[in-house]
């Protein structure tokens, strides 16, 4: 692998920012219990995003029962749903900004507290109005927990942990993820969605508690930045407009302005966002370091993966429930196999994350997702109950392997430092991805008639896959990189990065 001399230069930091994760506050440690104890820290991570990840995936079976309770269309909860996931996004980037000159132990323990009341909130909802408050408040909070909580994790203890944080990190955002649809089944077979908020209220609060008790506190590494105007706004304008634009083909087509123009829009505001941080000298998130070979395969493989394994989940499960008449309970347990492959990817990542082995094991996620959807090609209704499962192990795998090795490989091209606003811009795109292809090729299922919409839908999803995965093996090979474990022990004690990437097109621009 060429050396960073290859690729463009990370941009400066300031004297503070270069500190390590872990540097509590003086004193802290007399007054927090179990301050710097790498096994309450995972907890603290896992209950911090587990209670929304499992939301996330678990109410599209439950939806049925949601709507007859709050009297809601399905466009409005299409809309609670899209409007969760667009805060979701949008909460990493703010919770980015903020890091800058809150404490991390405060920023948890604030949004964690929020996360609690806005499920008590939503549980308690007479109304769609409330429930919709309750969801997106949810998603924003889960979304700076995301940037509070996992960095610390990471890089804030002994190298010899990292292996396993980096299994916790797949585990936490896949494996809840995996099994939320059974839980979905549960609900919209026996009821209680309320029962359900109010479950996810509890595990909200014992991770409150053990927030409390855990986090460390730190000395924000620039109490006098300023607020980004501009990334906040576009990073804003980026998640609600086109989430808002794909909720509407709920009640509308493709044709519709409501649809088009917000997706254009927003899109738009996302490429501003991209470029604009790619310019500025000082920027919230790290464009420019992450411009090379290794994290734009990464990210861009993040993306991708999330983007057909999302779509592929909602497919499956209109088609079992409208075309099959299967029983929500037994559409989550058809699926439920994916969790075995979720947590294979995460112990195969636990064993290769410190070895040349990662971008490989990235690539075999994506693969992994195709063999998935070309199972799903040969579903009937005849046949769902065995071809479901297998297919569901794949693209579980899929999940695991492709995307948190993909967030490690743009993680570990930065300073250990900024590997927060790191994860935030990863999760943006992600989500953006997920959200946009899914629900558009969910809509052309349906109007195109399930029976064979689905088909055409996965065949699309299979194909964008397959071709995905050809142009990132490219983007590899033209940018000249080799294979070559990163340097942990330099990324993690100092300013330097783990991975010294070669250019985008390396190949090409030395001949």
């Amino acid at each position: 692998m060429s050396g960073a001399r290859d690729g463009p230069r990370p941009f400066p930091l300031a004297p503070e920012a270069s500190l390590r994760f872990s540097s509590p506050s003086p004193g802290l440690f007399s007054r927090i219990p179990l301050a710097g104890r790498y096994p309450a820290a995972v907890v603290l991570s896992l209950l911090a995003l587990s209670p929304y990840l499992i939301l996330t995936t678990a109410t599209a079976l439950a939806e049925p029962r949601i709507m007859g309770d709050i009297g809601a269309t399905a466009f409005e909860l299409q809309l609670a749903s899209g409007m969760s996931n667009a805060a979701y996004a949008f909460g990493a980037v703010l919770a980015a900004d903020l890091v800058q000159r809150v404490a991390r132990r405060r920023i948890y323990l604030i949004a964690e507290t929020v996360f609690v009341l806005s499920s008590v909130l939503a549980l308690s909802a007479p109304g769609v109005g409330l429930f919709t408050a309750g969801v997106v408040i949810q998603g924003l909070c889960t979304g700076m927990l995301l940037v509070a909580a996992l960095p610390p994790l990471v890089t804030g203890h002994p190298i010899g942990r990292l292996r396993t944080t980096a299994a916790v990190v797949s585990l936490g955002l896949f494996g809840m993820v995996a099994f939320g649809p059974l839980v979905g089944g549960l609900v919209g077979s026996l009821g209680g969605w309320r029962a359900l908020f109010a479950g996810l209220a509890a595990l909200a609060a014992i991770g409150l508690t053990v927030g409390a008790l855990t986090f460390e506190g730190n000395e924000p590494p620039a109490r006098r930045a300023r607020f980004d105007w501009s990334a906040i706004p576009l990073a804003f304008g980026t998640t609600t407009l086109p989430f808002f634009g794909v909720s509407w083909l709920t009640r509308g087509s493709f044709s519709d302005p409501e649809f088009f123009v917000p997706v254009v829009c927003g899109l738009i505001c996302g490429m501003l966002l991209v470029g604009g941080q790619y310019r500025k000298a000082r920027p919230l998130m790290p464009v420019r370091p992450i411009s090379n070979t290794l994290p734009v395969v990464g990210t861009v493989n993040a993306m991708l993966v999330g983007a057909c394994f999302t779509s592929l989940l909602e497919l499956t499960e209109v088609y079992l429930t409208r075309e099959a008449h299967y029983a929500p309970l037994r559409v989550g347990a058809l699926i439920t196999p994916q969790i075995l492959g979720v947590f294979v990817a995460a112990v195969l990542f636990r064993r290769l994350v410190s070895t040349r082995w990662t971008p490989y094991l990235a690539l075999s996620g994506t693969v992994s997702v195709a063999i998935g959807a070309a199972v799903l090609l040969t579903v009937s209704t005849a046949n769902a109950s065995s071809v479901v499962p297998v297919a569901a192990l794949f693209l579980g795998f899929g999940a695991g392997a492709g995307v948190t090795p993909g967030l490690f490989l743009a993680g570990f091209s930065v300073p250990s430092a900024q590997i927060g606003p790191t994860f935030a811009l990863v999760e943006l795109l992600r989500s953006e991805a997920a959200f946009l292809v899914g629900p558009v090729l969910l809509h052309l299922a349906l109007t195109t008639g399930l029976a064979h919409g689905f088909h055409l839908a996965v065949t699309i999803t299979l194909a964008i896959i397959v071709i995905g995965a050809l142009l990132l093996v490219g983007l590899y090979a033209l940018g000249g990189a080799r294979p070559q474990p990163p340097d942990l022990e330099s990324w993690l004690s100092g300013p330097s990065t783990a991975y010294h990437s070669p250019a985008l097109l390396a190949a090409i621009r030395e001949t």
